[in-house]
């Protein structure tokens, strides 16, 4: 059963090539209608590295995670060869070109990003792990708001392994 949510952004993202001049016209002009359109949802309270992993999904299917997930929610690791600083630092090469992406936190070991889609200004929240005894990135993606997703947190994941596959191979 689709949401509420999930059928207006489909049906405001049919309509994007109109709504973007709208949107950019009312931002400036009028920013409270604006902020209509910015939907970001609390900060889960569930963030963050607790023994050595990221937290599992909810039941929801609006998020992927690589440790500890059903198959619905499963999502590969990332693998790297060598040296973890120089994936650590070409992974947030990476993460500053992917659209719409914020770094909200930096540690030696972990990063946490908002991805905010263009439009409707929802919220997924981004954490990669990199664990000091695996050459892997344990990554989790998870809307904050909804039901469905359409499989963006996946895609946006996929999407970024490929690119890191690349860069890695240059």
């Amino acid at each position: 059963m689709l949401s509420i949510i999930t059928i207006f952004s489909v049906f405001i993202l049919s309509f994007s090539t109109l709504i973007s001049p709208l949107y950019i016209f009312f931002s400036h002009s009028f920013p409270p209608i604006a902020s209509v359109f910015h939907i970001e949802g609390k900060i889960p309270t569930n963030l963050g590295v607790k023994d050595g992993k990221l937290s599992p999904c909810p039941v929801t299917p609006n998020c992927v995670v690589s440790e500890n997930a059903d198959s619905t929610h499963s999502i590969l690791p990332l693998s790297y060869e060598g040296d973890r600083n120089e994936a650590y630092n070409n992974f947030l090469k990476i993460l500053s070109v992917v659209p719409e992406t914020k770094i909200i936190e930096q540690k030696e070991d972990y990063i946490r990003t908002e991805f905010r889609s263009k439009i409707m200004g929802f919220v997924d929240d981004g954490e990669f792990y990199f664990p000091s005894d695996k050459n892997v990135i344990e990554w989790r993606s998870s809307s904050r708001l909804g039901e469905s997703d359409l499989g963006v947190n996946r895609r946006r994941l996929e999407q970024i392994r490929l690119a890191f596959e690349d860069f890695n191979q240059k």
